[in-house]
């Protein structure tokens, strides 16, 4: 059985899913980005594993080891009051057995949600729908089992692996995305779209909550729609993925070529201007009181 704090913050966690305004999370890859976001005023912490890969020195796709993932995760849980969510990309493992036993892993961090897909990026190729139905069937029943709700976000990457038109893609994404919500998933996630229209048959044929990823670059050059729009469309969740920590590396990548070129320091001052606000923003994250 889980403790009670984790069944108290699953239930949280998944009302949040029903609840009139639409959930915003902003994805975070450590315990201090966990911490400020939270001191942000956001309800719940989403991991993202591309971001967790990259603060350590990996790809993404799993090729971080489970054990070092754990530990990453341990300490969001432990550092932050509200519910944790966590991307476990396709399961960290091989088959039935393996996903599930990693998955039980994962549940002993004291998290209150997974994010699990139906893809290998590898490659990219959809798992076997039935196959996938069959992990959100086992994962449900571990989750019952330990006696809370965990809340499972069941994404399918139709859009992102199919080759067909982007109406088969829609229709093949409705279609999982029942399937799933029937095996035992709280929430549909698909990615990436970003057109209204679609994001409004989503809603409409998918009989579950829907998670969209909101990301400036996938939209052709434009913009997703805002929060508020999604929300008018009828979506419940609304997720940032690995936006944050594609920005900060990029935010990197900037200030070093014009430290390295022109010697000057304008993207970092920019940024870090008014110098008091970021460092009282960190501190009150972390619980600290005097400046850095």
């Amino acid at each position: 059985m889980v403790p009670p704090i984790q069944k108290e913050k699953a239930e949280r966690f998944l009302k949040l899913h029903h609840d009139e305004a639409i959930l915003v999370l902003l994805n975070s890859w450590d315990t201090g980005s966990s911490k400020l976001i939270e001191a942000c005023g956001y309800k719940a912490i989403a991991t993202t594993s591309m971001g967790i890969a990259a603060s350590m020195g990996y790809p993404d796709c799993q090729v971080i080891r489970l054990p070092e993932m754990l530990e990453v995760i341990t300490g969001i849980v432990n550092g932050v009051q509200a519910p944790v969510t966590v991307d476990i990309e396709a399961g960290y493992g091989n088959d039935l057995y393996e996903v599930i036993e990693s998955v039980k892993q994962i549940i002993a961090t004291g998290i209150a949600g997974i994010n699990i897909e139906d893809s290998i990026h590898l490659s990219p190729v959809l798992i076997d729908e039935q196959e996938f139905c069959e992990r959100i069937a086992a994962i449900r029943s571990l989750s019952n089992a330990l006696g809370f709700h965990l809340v499972i976000n069941a994404r399918t990457d139709a859009f992102y692996t199919g080759s067909g038109t982007p109406a088969e893609k829609l229709a093949e994404s409705i279609r999982r995305g029942n399937k799933y919500r029937e095996a035992g998933a709280d929430c549909i996630f698909v990615q990436p779209v970003w057109e209204k229209a679609a994001i409004a048959t989503l809603v409409k044929e998918i009989n579950a909550p829907i998670n969209i990823l909101s990301n400036p670059t996938i939209g052709a050059g434009g913009l997703p729609p805002s929060v508020p729009e999604l929300q008018d469309l009828g979506v419940a969740r609304v997720s940032l993925g690995s936006s944050m920590m594609k920005a900060t590396l990029a935010l990197i990548k900037k200030v070093a070529r014009e430290l390295s070129g022109q010697g000057t320091y304008h993207t970092l001052s920019e940024v870090m201007n008014p110098l008091d606000e970021a460092v009282q923003a960190y501190n009150m994250a972390i619980g600290k009181t005097s400046s850095l």
